[in-house]
């Protein structure tokens, strides 16, 4: 009883989040038991993300076909809204989501062309992944953080862009072969196999 007493106040915080997930995305829907864990998951982690990265993109259900197709490539897995949502989730299984979310932030900073937004949104990116200061600070060379603390001088909606590479890269080779062996991506292949023999 005193759990469901402390709930609301540590949930209530993040009152900017959408409440009920299940409203807007296939892959937050809480409708089996495999996204039951996922929002458990989600619900634990949610404290630690910036405001302005949501916990899942808007995307359709992939077709059995997509999610075969995310482990042909990695491009693919990562071009996919869809792909990006579980990949995501299964990183934050390994505790590195702030690899996607770094690469996400870089992403919505290159479609800015306000310079007053760019120079905000890449201090917020700096602070949030590239400070050493920061708990979720991503693992990049000396080399990269160079070039970054010389360009926050005067940010551009390229700031990043090594970095963002440098962290794509190392997605691709150390996370992605794990993602296609675990757990979640075989269980969503399977379910959207099932789903998809029954209609």
């Amino acid at each position: 009883m005193s759990r469901h007493e402390t709930s609301p106040t540590t949930v209530q915080p993040a009152s900017n989040h959408r409440p009920n997930a299940c409203c807007f995305c296939w892959c937050c829907c809480c409708s089996c038991s495999w996204n039951e864990d996922r929002e458990r998951a989600w619900r634990a982690s949610r404290e630690t993300k910036l405001e302005t990265i949501p916990n899942c993109e808007a995307c359709t259900k992939p077709s059995p076909e997509e999610v075969r197709g995310w482990a042909q490539s990695f491009d693919k897995l990562m071009k996919s809204p869809a792909g990006r949502n579980v990949f995501r989730e299964f990183l934050r299984t390994e505790y590195s989501e702030e690899n996607m979310l770094f690469w996400l932030a870089c992403e919505e900073l290159k479609s800015e062309c306000n310079k007053h937004t760019i120079d905000e949104k890449a201090r917020m990116i700096y602070e949030d992944y590239i400070s050493i200061l920061s708990p979720k600070e991503v693992s990049l060379d000396s080399r990269v953080r160079e070039v970054i603390n010389r360009k926050m001088q005067e940010p551009s909606s390229h700031t990043f862009d090594d970095a963002q590479l440098q962290i794509y890269t190392l997605m691709h080779r150390d996370s992605y072969p794990r993602f296609l062996n675990s757990a979640i991506y075989k269980s969503l292949l399977q379910s959207v196999s099932r789903s998809s023999s029954e209609s």
